[in-house]
């Protein structure tokens, strides 16, 4: 074979003109030469291509991989991970798991099910992985594919036999030569072939092996137990020998006591009588010597440094002893961090040419334990912390991986020891019960929280008026009726009063018994006790008694005209999430559905199939099923379980407003929460009536002759004019429904003396038959009833389409009377 010259311009820098000397490696006296492995017969040639060119495969794997142990065990140690995992192609998530997967790419098939006719695809990959780590060259895999482009075989080519043909136009491999086992040459595209190779810092035609680095190591690894088996097999000394005077012994003994001598292993040990001549008797020593011993440290020391080289820690190939089930556990993490994980991403790596933008192809380790290592860890800190009330719940659960609950008792922190919660915000401090509620004045202890309001200053002695002791009592405590702050007033007075004094009818007034000296200070405190409304005669007491009644009418309760009403903003905060959701969803929709047409699955048996060759029986003449290809009963289920979440939160957000106004305390009861669920399964009916809408549109435009790119472009068109559109509609409708039902869920928890009223927007968009039941007032848990159809609340997704789309109408609830009123 003529010889190639890899960037001829460049070579007179990297390779003298005049006849190349091999540099060598010496280990030994001058004049004996020894290579990097010499089992390999590797000869180094630095500046030249080609530098695997010396490295003979088929011996290293003889001497080496087969007659050494630890090289053995390395290789199987990392080889028969890639065989085990699956692998997968999907784009999002993180390190361990996609966000979303492809289930029918080809590739999936031929490397998860059956590579070639010979090998299945667990077989294929532990080959390759092992090629890998043996060959200097690298692994070559011959790829098959179909006239449409689908790979259909992976075939693994023996790296000895193939040879990459360096392009003189600098395009780097003009194409291999693959010699096959009965001499022929095959010139193979480099289309064709995948050539993996841990890549060489300096030469692009040659790959690195960890047996390069740790040949020394193998060859005396190997020697060295050759030597212990030679001198077990060969040495015929024993451990000690006795000479006696064998002139009285016949030939028949003396035959007896040399055949001792033979060797063996099965005389090791033994102590044997020989003949020392007349008279003679010594004893000589032929136990081990330190020379000998040398064995057992060489081979540790080539143990340790083989398996050093291939990054497999000796509890991974089955020897765990002297180490803590710790130490065993870290050593397992380090190896596939340091050593699995690179080997499988560099595999993977290799046929990842084949995908589109965004989507990419790795091994699935979600099921290997010792990569929970270091999640573990965390985890176990994160609990650390929570127990010293440093992080909530929500940030312990996003720390382990788990959706956040984010309700005010998880967005607390939990003070150790009695577990006492600090609220994150004026809201949550009032649904914990530990501070006022929001409406009332602030939470005390919270950054920016309004606390109570200031205490009257008095403008006498203490004692000396009732507005005086009002002032003090409300200073001292907080009571739900003016007539309460008087009767405080009482007994935090500190000193006696006259009975002829605004404080001694203050004292009168509480007891109820009838004042001495009957004044206008005593008939007011009488009046603020029994009611809430001014007294009707007016003086200074009653001014006062006024004046602190004011300050903490806050505190009460709501009172029966006080009502409850969503807001536009509930609506517009529902709608812009789901709409966000829906619009994310729609565009992945329309890249899976597109990816579909093109999927051989799809299009096998239909006219759009491209033939493999006269013989594939796979070719139809019918058109691709529209409905098949569009899945409608899996993007329902999917939506529902999108929106599912984000309308539950805004049915409990709503229902606990409500509670709280109506009620005066949070109680979310299981029904509010459904009206979520409820409009998100109605969303997943929507959604499928649209796609089935999507699917009439493709067997519609396959009443004529088209091509797979016309179908392309028929749901590219679909999206753009339904999508926008439908999402608006959608959110609103949702958003409607969720806020009213969970709202009216509430108010029927709330007892039956709860009304509601129908409320329109009032302009031009409401339709007449809502316009009819505006200012409806009904009790709760009575429907509305409208055009012989009922109503629950406005956008009941259980009511005809035709009442409930574009429905922008809302529920004003106040608690009446127990009677049922219609209005």
């Amino acid at each position: 074979m003529p010889q190639r010259q890899f960037l001829p311009g460049l070579r007179r820098l990297l390779v003298p003109r005049s006849p190349v000397r091999l540099e060598e490696k010496s280990a030994g006296p001058i004049g004996n030469s020894y290579v990097s492995m010499t089992y390999a017969g590797t000869t180094t040639v630095w500046g030249t291509e080609n530098r695997a060119a010396g490295w003979d495969l088929d011996r290293v794997i003889q001497e080496g991989y087969e007659r050494s142990i630890w090289t053995f065990k390395s290789v199987e140690a990392i080889s028969k991970h890639p065989g085990a995992l699956t692998v997968e192609i999907g784009r999002g998530g993180d390190e361990r798991q996609f966000a979303e997967t492809l289930t029918d790419h080809p590739l999936l098939h031929v490397l998860n099910v059956q590579a070639n006719p010979l090998e299945r695809a667990t077989v294929f990959k532990k080959r390759l992985s092992a090629q890998l780590l043996l060959s200097k060259k690298g692994a070559f895999v011959e790829i098959t594919r179909s006239r449409g482009g689908t790979v259909t075989r992976l075939d693994l080519l023996p790296p000895n036999r193939v040879e990459p043909i360096p392009d003189s136009r600098g395009d780097y491999v003009s194409h291999f030569e693959f010699t096959t086992y009965d001499g022929r040459v095959r010139e193979l595209d480099p289309s064709r072939v995948v050539w993996l190779r841990d890549p060489h810092p300096t030469d692009p035609y040659c790959g690195v092996t960890p047996l390069e680095a740790a040949g020394l190591s193998v060859d005396l690894d190997v020697k060295a137990r050759t030597y212990n088996i030679a001198f077990i097999d060969n040495d015929a000394r024993p451990s000690g020998i006795v000479g006696i005077d064998v002139d009285g012994l016949d030939q028949r003994e003396i035959d007896r006591i040399q055949q001792r001598l033979a060797p063996g292993a099965q005389n090791a040990g033994e102590t044997v009588v020989v003949g020392s001549g007349p008279g003679g008797l010594n004893y000589v020593d032929t136990s081990t010597r330190p020379r000998d011993m040398n064995y057992e440290a060489l081979a540790k020391t080539a143990k340790d440094e083989i398996l050093s080289a291939f990054g497999v820690p000796e509890s991974i190939v089955g020897n765990a002893s002297e180490r803590t089930y710790a130490n065993a556990d870290r050593e397992e993490w380090n190896f596939w961090q340091h050593t699995e994980l690179p080997h499988l991403a560099l595999l993977a790596s290799a046929f990842d040419l084949d995908l589109d933008d965004g989507w990419s192809l790795r091994f699935n380790t979600s099921t290997v334990e010792a990569l929970e290592f270091p999640r573990r860890q965390r985890r176990e800190e994160a609990r650390q912390e929570w127990n010293a009330g440093l992080i909530t719940v929500d940030e312990y659960r996003e720390i382990a991986g788990r959706r956040p609950f984010n309700v005010p008792h998880t967005r607390a922190l939990w003070i150790s020891p009695q577990k006492a919660p600090v609220p994150a915000n004026e809201q949550d401090a009032a649904a914990l019960g530990v501070g006022q509620d929001p409406a009332a004045g602030g939470v005390p202890g919270l950054p920016g929280a309004g606390g109570p309001p200031p205490a009257i200053a008095p403008s006498g002695p203490a004692g000396g008026s009732a507005a005086d002791a009002v002032a003090e009592a409300r200073g001292q405590a907080l009571q739900a009726t003016a007539a309460a702050d008087v009767a405080a007033a009482r007994g935090t007075a500190s000193d006696p009063v006259a009975a002829d004094t605004a404080a001694a009818a203050v004292d009168q007034a509480r007891s109820n018994v009838p004042l001495a000296l009957p004044g206008d200070a005593a008939d007011d405190v009488t009046a603020a006790r029994t009611t809430l409304e001014p007294p009707t005669a007016h003086g200074a007491a009653a001014t006062d008694v006024d004046a602190a009644r004011s300050r903490i009418e806050h505190k009460e309760l709501p009172r029966e005209d006080d009502g409850f009403e969503v807001t536009d903003s509930d609506f517009d905060t529902a709608a812009a999430a789901i709409t966000a959701a829906l619009t994310a969803l729609l565009a992945r929709q329309e890249g899976v559905i597109t990816a579909r047409l093109h999927a051989p699955k799809f299009r096998k048996h239909t006219r759009y199939w491209e033939p493999d060759g006269d013989t594939d029986v796979r070719q139809g003449d019918g058109p691709i099923d529209g409905a098949r290809v569009v899945g409608a009963a899996r993007w329902e289920e999917e939506t529902a379980s999108t929106l599912a979440p984000i309308l539950q939160q805004t049915a409990v957000t709503t229902a606990a407003a409500l509670s709280r106004s109506m009620r005066g305390a949070v109680t979310v009861l299981p029904s509010a929460a459904a009206a979520g669920l409820a409009a998100s399964t109605m969303a997943g009916r929507a959604l499928a009536a649209l796609l089935s809408d999507l699917a009439e549109a493709l067997d519609t435009a396959q009443s004529e002759p088209v091509i797979l790119h016309d179908l392309t472009d028929t749901v590219a068109a679909f999206y753009r004019a339904r999508s926008a559109k439908f999402i608006a509609l959608l959110a609103e409708s949702c958003a409607v429904a969720t806020v009213n039902g969970a709202a009216d869920a509430a108010a029927e928890g709330a007892g039956p003396t709860v009304l509601r009223t129908w409320v329109t927007r009032g302009d031009t968009r409401v339709r007449p038959a809502h316009m009819e039941l505006n200012g409806t007032t009904l009790p709760v848990g009575i429907p509305y009833t409208v055009h012989g159809s009922t109503l629950r609340y406005p956008g009941d997704p259980f009511a005809p389409a035709g009442l409930t789309l574009n429905c922008r109408c809302r529920l004003r609830y106040r608690t009446g009377p127990s009677s049922r009123e219609t209005s």
